[in-house]
């Protein structure tokens, strides 16, 4: 019985709110909200979102963050430099092996022209997707000239003029692909959990950082951080959120990203919870992030 009345609600869900019709339902309830338009930034950013301690939101923040971002006609391009693919899947991309991906770009001099795709039902969100191929490139790197920065001039060569945002999804590592995302990259958004080990391994990031902007990337800034996994019924949670800002200042979003069941399950739909939940805790969570994010980086760039 219960296994029937599960697959009556996927069939149910699958017909009656397809992501398109989700996505203008996403726009509605921010619409009854006062939601105006973002300003678009006067150059494209490019941010990399990076944490080598695993479980911490990096994909999720990634998606949903650049999903609010392309609501508010902003548009956006996800690399997805995680072997795993789980942005992709996210996005409702294909990344099956026999898919074109960012292996293809960084390891076999292609191009992103060759592999950008636009993401299911958002008009201004595009994605690059990754396949299991990647696991391998962390070895296949290691004899090539110049391996750190393969990404970087990658993306020179594409023509970035035609996005906003261009946010960079890393694996769970400090290897060579995260080490590529944060030479290719203006930006670091570092997503911390509000959780008992949240600054743990943090400074050897925050080193790696440095290494990169003393030899690779002098630009490499870190710009934001991001709470996420918070839990208001604990007090462990509010603890760590104030170690965390006084650590880092005002570095540290205003909007902090709460525990939600809808978060977790929209990936499996190939959504973001913005499309797949609008009326959420958590996607109106993401969407103030995302706002955040938009406002400052106009304000620093005036």
């Amino acid at each position: 019985m219960v296994s029937e009345a599960l697959k009556a609600a996927e069939v149910s869900r699958e017909t009656s709110q397809p992501i398109a019709q989700a996505a203008a339902a996403a726009l509605r309830v921010q619409a009854k909200r006062g939601e105006k338009e973002w300003p678009r930034p006067p150059r494209c950013r490019v941010i990399t979102i990076a944490n080598q301690k695993g479980g911490v939101g990096k994909t999720t923040s990634a998606v949903n963050l650049a999903a609010a971002l392309a609501m508010h006609n902003n548009r956006v391009l996800v690399v997805d430099l995680d072997p795993q693919g789980n942005a992709s899947t996210a996005l409702g991309v294909e990344h099956h092996s026999d898919i074109p991906s960012v292996y293809h770009v960084i390891l076999e001099g292609g191009s992103f022209s060759d592999i950008v795709v636009p993401a299911e039902g958002l008009s201004n969100l595009f994605c690059a997707p990754a396949t299991l191929h990647l696991a391998g490139a962390e070895v296949d790197l290691v004899p090539m000239v110049a391996r750190e920065s393969r990404l970087r001039r990658a993306l020179e060569a594409y023509d970035l003029d035609n996005f906003d945002y261009v946010l960079i999804d890393c694996p769970p590592s400090l290897g060579l692909l995260t080490v590529n995302a944060l030479t290719g990259a203006d930006e670091l958004l570092i997503p911390i959990q509000t959780e008992y080990y949240a600054l743990e391994g943090l400074s050897q990031l925050l080193h790696t950082v440095d290494l990169v902007k003393q030899h690779l990337n002098p630009n490499l800034a870190v710009t934001t951080i991001l709470l996420t996994m918070y839990d208001a019924r604990t007090r462990l949670a509010a603890q760590v959120a104030d170690e965390v800002r006084s650590h880092f200042g005002e570095l540290v979003l205003g909007t902090v990203i709460p525990r939600s069941v809808r978060v977790s399950e929209a990936p499996s739909y190939g959504e973001s919870v913005l499309t797949y939940d609008p009326g959420s805790s958590g996607a109106l969570a993401y969407t103030e992030a995302a706002r955040e994010m938009a406002y400052r980086g106009a304000e620093e760039r005036k």
